[in-house]
């Protein structure tokens, strides 16, 4: 058939398409702008308080003089989403393995699902309460501590890799899962040998999304840790964090804290990029292989 038996398109069409190829551009940079304005002022307010000694000195509540770094902020930042990562990953991948292995349609796979989908829109602050009133105000463990913000955490996390393990694990053909069944292998070492190593890189960059997410929240720490100054390694007393230190100090009346809170801002938008480029490039690292 040749190119000439095609009828022309229509004028109104293109004026058409070219309208609506405006619009999504219009969109796109409205949509950018609020984004490129929040990047230029935290790198305009937080370079400024970038130092070697503002990421090696810990915050030491002195009204006058040198209000200190942000160490233990970072430190107690990474042993916290540490522990929650640790709770939340391991169930969230297992919730997702049993809806799509096991449960399927089942009406109890899909309330799972409906509870899931219910825990990813509730605020982050609701967590935060929950275990305020059930581990702080019970002082089970003590009173504010780190392991309980990891707790906290660990909610806000767990529907977001449950969601996303889920579609990574429906990606995996079903023509794998039968061949291995078909030579005898238990399902037990089918999912374990063929269906989590070929999901692998999806479910690290769900994980990595959901452990960007809950860095950067700071409701649920500020009803469980509580903060402290000094940097620590105990889970079990109270620890510093970016969000409580940003939230702590963006209200301080002294213009050099202030800035502390933008350098800390900066420096908790830094790990987050980081961790995005991270799962970004393990995406397109699985999708090339």
């Amino acid at each position: 058939m040749s190119l000439t038996s095609f009828a022309p398109i229509d004028p109104r069409r293109r004026r058409t398409d070219k309208i609506m190829r405006g619009v999504l551009l219009a969109g796109t940079l409205i949509a950018l702008i609020p984004l490129v304005l929040i990047l230029y002022y935290l790198l305009h307010k937080g370079l400024g308080s970038w130092s070697g000694s503002f990421f090696t000195t810990d915050p030491n509540g002195n009204f006058l003089g040198d209000p200190g770094g942000i160490r233990s902020a970072i430190l107690g930042t990474l042993e916290i989403v540490a522990l929650a990562s640790l709770i939340s990953i391991p169930i969230g991948i297992g919730v997702a393995l049993y809806l799509t292995e096991y449960g399927k349609e089942a009406r109890f796979a899909n309330v799972v699902r409906y509870f899931v989908d219910v825990m990813t829109g509730v605020p982050s602050i609701v967590f935060g309460l929950f275990i305020y009133i059930v581990l702080v105000k019970s002082h089970i463990g003590g009173d504010f501590t780190g392991w309980k913000g990891s707790f906290a955490l660990s909610l806000l996390m767990l529907p977001i890799v449950v969601r996303a393990a889920e579609v990574v694990l429906l990606l995996v053909p079903s023509a794998l899962r039968e061949a291995a069944l078909a030579l005898g292998a238990p399902r037990w070492r089918v999912i374990t040998r063929v269906v989590l190593p070929t999901a692998l890189p999806g479910l690290i960059t769900g994980s990595l999304l959901a452990i960007a997410r809950g860095m950067g929240e700071t409701a649920p720490l500020l009803f469980t840790v509580s903060v402290a100054f000094g940097a620590t390694s105990d889970l079990g007393a109270q620890m510093n964090s970016l969000p409580v230190q940003i939230y702590n100090d963006i209200s301080s009346p002294r213009d050099v804290i202030i800035a502390r809170a933008w350098g800390a801002a900066l420096t908790l938008v830094a790990l987050v990029l980081i961790i995005n480029l991270i799962a970004r490039a393990i995406a397109r690292r699985s999708r090339v292989a």
